[in-house]
């Protein structure tokens, strides 16, 4: 038999949106979209949380933004932090000393064991709190586990699972994840630490903008002492 040929057609799923060539302003007020879940967390100004993401126990500071089905639970997520889609910062951990790993020997009261939670365990998961520094990068979905300190400026490939502390400036890729390289110099990182430009505030942050797309004028202009502005 001849083979029917197939007939392919051109597919726009996204419903019409006035004024969709317009860019998304954003604000001092948060945008977060109505999926979103937010549970005893601050938000900053100019952040964005994309749909289906969920903060618990959290604060996520100034000009950070989560792409969308990214899960924080007890973190600290700094300023211009850039978290790609389906990342999971601080994922629960079970009691693995116990006879049996399931969650029915801390959630009692669900199974009908007791009356009461084991309110440990859910204590013992707040304080292995994670800690993401500012300028960070983590990559889609990369898994930031229990009680991992992430430093500012460093990048978290895409698919990786941290288990252990980040260096700032530092790249670190795969499963788990191990340290590729640093993105500058240590003159450079230590400069960039010094000077902690996430800290401006938004006059001085308009003021200075186009500073920040050239690090050699950067660092000359605003990297005080000596070897300030010296890139190795």
């Amino acid at each position: 038999m001849k083979q029917e040929a197939v007939v392919l057609h051109e597919i726009d799923a996204f419903p019409a949106r006035e004024h969709a060539h317009e860019p998304k302003l954003l604000s001092e007020q948060p945008t977060i979209h109505p999926s979103a879940r937010i549970h005893a967390s601050r938000i900053g100004g100019w952040t964005e949380l994309g749909a289906h993401t969920t903060i618990v126990q959290s604060t996520f500071d100034d000009y950070s933004y989560a792409a969308g089905d990214v899960s924080i639970i007890y973190a600290d997520v700094g300023k211009f932090c850039s978290i790609a889609s389906h990342v999971r910062i601080n994922p629960g951990n079970h009691p693995m000393d116990r006879v049996t790993q399931h969650h029915m020997t801390y959630r009692r009261v669900q199974y009908g064991f007791d009356v009461v939670d084991d309110a440990g365990v859910f204590a013992w998961r707040e304080a292995a709190r994670c800690t993401i520094g500012h300028d960070v990068w983590i990559g889609h979905a990369a898994t930031v586990m229990p009680g991992v300190c992430i430093g500012s400026g460093a990048v978290v490939g895409a698919g990786a699972v941290v288990t252990h502390n980040v260096a700032p400036y530092d790249i670190v890729v795969g499963v788990p994840a191990r340290r590729l390289r640093s993105r500058f110099s240590a003159d450079v990182v230590a400069q960039l630490l010094a000077i902690a430009w996430w800290e401006w505030d938004r006059a001085t942050l308009q003021a200075r903008f186009h500073d920040l797309l050239d690090m050699q004028r950067f660092l000359k202009l605003y990297a005080g002492g000596e070897g300030a502005g010296v890139i190795s």
